[in-house]
């Protein structure tokens, strides 16, 4: 008879081989803290990720019935001989995922369902007013949005003004500025040709009954349009429909996936609060009832520790009333969830606060916060860097929680970078030695304590030799930029002073006000000459995007194919090598290089082309080789490979030389977009901006360049962002990393709490100065470093 408990208290890896992983094995404990760690593209991710939680959802993803599977987004089976001893597992991802525009703080943690529960079952309604359900208390839903703004809380309109900047142009020479360009819109001034509009008169001398339907009517009339015939082409009439200027604009604002058409709709539209619900964007019934003296909406305004000492309030007014149990019980509930959000250090946002405004870091924080309500046990957590994006005091109650997830009886997989979180765990699992294909090994798994004897990581050196900083002199100022004062989100006419030709550090806790400090800096400023924002935002959404089109190496890498001897002797010029346009590329695939493939009752899977093998071109295309390889084969280069490849190209070599000085060397140039971190696009913006020749003064800006990276890779990146001031340039970097920190010029701490409770400047000068600044919530950790 089998024991009742599973003796063997391990989840056991054999031959992982997903991505650059060798034939990994490795035993990691369960009912454990066990931090992941590595080289950024060492394969640590592959492991804990693409390999343990991988195979996890497949398992639970068998147990499902065929035909609900279709439902279900699922993670491709990993390359793995076995695994045994694993539970099921919970992902918690630094997604950067784009989020809709309803999404917000209180539905992503469900405390907005509470919140409704507790209006409808506990809330004050007017005299003699039905009771509501919960429903009509969301602005996501038919009962509860409000039926001007839809729940958006905002309306957007236009005005001639906007639509036709310049009323002397005819329509033809294109008034309507609001109208697309190219065919859609020369097919407008065709249509309303057709309908018996002068389109060659000037805009400000049409009837005015005339402008007004032109530019806002919703009519959408059908007409047979005779193109104006041109000399070597064959027009024929068509049926073309017109729309007017508002319902385009309005419509690609609202429906279009492509942010540059929006941002380009947004110019011509005006935005203000709904004149009916006020901005609330909820139905005036809704609004008539409160809670403790307050509607939802206004509730669902406040920071959620501000929210949490209301419910506390009206909890204490209505003890001991005998109405009042259904009130006592709800607030209770809520209280307790919010209690888990504050704990994570975000008790600073608001219920309504919108998704897309979140960090990666505060979004996966508010994942964490709603697993820990959950009550699961037995599962594994697997979390992706959840230290990011957070100040040193808020790690410490980071850990806290860690600590009762496993208290609770799971096991907890995290991928780590920060040393704080390593020494904290009860097992490492360290991955490396280096990137890419100089990586994938595991060369350590154990206690922490035993990394020590392991002379070729790259983690040991940070971890335990814990040498003090190097002091620097700091750089003296060659001028200083005056910031504000600026008043916007939690900063209250805030004024800040920077030095030029030096690098600042802002610090301060998550939700102080850094962010929305430097997003004030501009190229407008007196001595900025210009302005370099450096992102962690993709390089691109589809896997058309890759390193080598960011960065313009394969528009070089094209022209080396053009200039070969059979690519001349063929005809075949630069787009014959680019898998984006017809003529070079296989059709079959589109130039994608994998084909969808549906299946009846299972979600459509991908699999490489069946024409090109992956390899994305015709192959006619592949037969032309530059120094012995294909156009294919260059694209599957590493950047360490292509460097050497293309010793003899001065201009391929630029753009690599830059990324290898940033620490990319392990990426494939073809390498998709969609399959790169923050970390590293945010380093690929760098690098392509390294390779620029450079003329005059710029301020470079950097929203936490280090999160994501290694210890070893934050070095690589600090010689590249001294080397930038050293050549008389400003850098200004968002940070929490304090070895950073600690090696500025210049830091500005702003706090000293989150959201209402930051927003000022608590301490500005040197790190020195700042480590020793009273009521810094950075200045222990500051001092610790250099005083290291």
């Amino acid at each position: 008879m089998p024991a009742p408990h599973d003796p063997d208290r391990f989840v056991r890896v054999r031959g992982a081989r997903e991505h650059n992983l060798r034939a990994v094995d490795v035993d990691v404990p369960r009912d454990a803290l066990v931090v992941f760690t590595g080289v950024s593209g060492s394969g640590k991710s592959s492991l804990a990720f693409g390999t343990i939680y991988a195979e996890a959802q497949r398992r639970y993803f068998e147990s499902v019935a065929p035909y609900a599977r279709r439902l279900i987004q699922q993670v491709g089976a990993p390359k793995v001989g076995e695994i045994t001893g694993l539970p099921p597992a919970v992902s918690l991802e630094q997604r950067r995922s784009s989020p809709g525009s309803r999404s917000s703080v209180g539905t992503v943690t469900t405390l907005s369902n509470s919140l409704r529960m507790l209006f409808s079952r506990a809330g004050d309604y007017p005299a003699g007013a039905e009771r509501l359900d919960s429903d009509a208390f969301s602005p996501n839903t038919a009962a509860g949005a409000c039926p001007e703004c839809h729940g958006l809380g905002r309306v957007h309109g236009t005005s001639e003004e906007l639509l036709v900047p310049d009323p002397g142009l005819s329509i033809r020479e294109g008034a309507i500025a609001a109208w697309p360009g190219a065919w859609q819109g020369k097919n407008l001034r065709d249509v309303l040709d057709a309908l018996g509009y002068d389109v060659d008169r000037p805009w400000r001398e049409l009837a005015r009954e005339d402008r007004e339907w032109i530019l806002f009517t919703d009519e959408q009339p059908v007409v047979t349009v005779h193109p104006v015939r041109e000399a070597g082409r064959i027009q024929r009439p068509y049926q073309g429909t017109y729309t007017s200027a508002r319902r385009h604009v309005l419509h690609t604002f609202a429906d279009s996936k492509s942010q540059a058409l929006r941002a380009r709709a947004e110019r011509f539209l005006t935005s203000a609060p709904c004149p009916v619900c006020g901005g609330s964007r909820l139905r005036a019934e809704a609004l008539a009832v409160t809670f403790g003296g307050r509607t939802i909406a206004e509730l669902a305004a406040l920071p959620v520790a501000a929210l949490a000492e209301v419910l506390a309030g009206a909890a204490r007014a209505l003890a001991g009333a005998a109405e009042g149990e259904t009130a006592r019980v709800l607030t209770a509930d809520l209280a307790a969830r919010i209690a888990t959000v504050t704990e994570l250090g975000l008790g600073y946002l608001s219920l309504d606060r919108a998704t897309p405004t979140l960090s990666a870091g505060e979004l996966q924080r508010l994942r964490l916060a709603t697993q820990l309500r959950s009550g699961l046990f037995g599962v594994v957590y697997v979390l992706d860097e959840p230290s990011a994006g957070l100040h040193p005091a808020d790690t410490e109650a980071l850990l806290v929680v860690l600590d009762r997830l496993k208290a609770a009886g799971n096991s907890v997989f995290v991928v780590e970078h920060h040393l704080g979180v390593m020494r904290h765990a009860d097992w490492l699992v360290d991955v490396g030695p280096r990137a890419g294909e100089h990586g994938g090994r595991v060369l350590h798994s154990g206690p922490p304590g035993g990394l020590r004897e392991v002379r070729e990581s790259a983690t040991r050196r940070f971890l335990f030799d814990g040498a003090a900083a190097p002091v620097r002199v700091v750089r003296e100022p060659s001028g200083w930029l005056e910031v504000g004062p600026v008043t916007r989100h939690n900063l209250r006419a805030l004024k800040a002073r920077l030095p030029l030709g030096a690098l600042t550090a802002v610090t301060g806790v998550s939700g102080s006000g850094k962010s929305t400090l430097v997003a004030e800096l501009s190229e407008e400023m007196p001595g900025v000459g210009r302005l370099v924002t450096v992102d962690q935002r993709p390089i691109g959404r589809t896997p058309r995007s890759n390193l080598a089109t960011y960065t313009g190496l394969f528009d070089v890498v094209r022209k080396l194919f053009t200039g070969t001897e059979e690519a001349r002797a063929r005809g075949y010029r630069a787009g014959r090598f680019s898998f984006n346009v017809a003529g070079g590329r296989c059709e079959t695939c589109q130039g994608e290089g994998f084909v969808s493939v549906e299946l009846l009752f299972l979600p459509s899977t991908y699999t490489p082309c069946p024409d090109c093998g992956g390899a994305r071109y015709q192959p006619e295309t592949l037969e032309v080789r530059y120094r012995g390889r294909n156009i294919a084969e260059v694209l599957d280069l590493t950047v360490e490979a292509a460097a050497e490849f293309f010793a003899g190209s001065p201009t391929a070599v630029r753009s690599l030389r830059a990324l290898l000085d940033v620490g990319l060397g392990y990426l494939r140039l073809g390498q998709p977009a969609t399959e790169l971190s923050g970390g590293e696009a945010q380093r690929i913006k760098l690098a392509a901006e390294l390779q620029r020749v450079r003329r005059g003064h710029t301020l470079y800006v950097l929203d936490e360049p280090t999160t994501g990276l290694h210890p070893a890779d934050v070095e690589v990146l600090m010689r590249q962002l001294h080397g930038l001031v050293d050549a008389g340039h400003t850098v200004v970097v968002v940070e929490h990393d304090m070895d950073v920190v600690a090696g500025a010029d210049w830091v500005v701490d702003l706090g000293p709490g989150g959201g209402d409770a930051g927003g000022r400047v608590v301490a500005a000068g040197t790190p020195a100065e700042v480590a020793g600044a009273a009521g810094s919530r950075t200045a222990p950790y500051l001092a610790a470093v250099l005083g290291r």
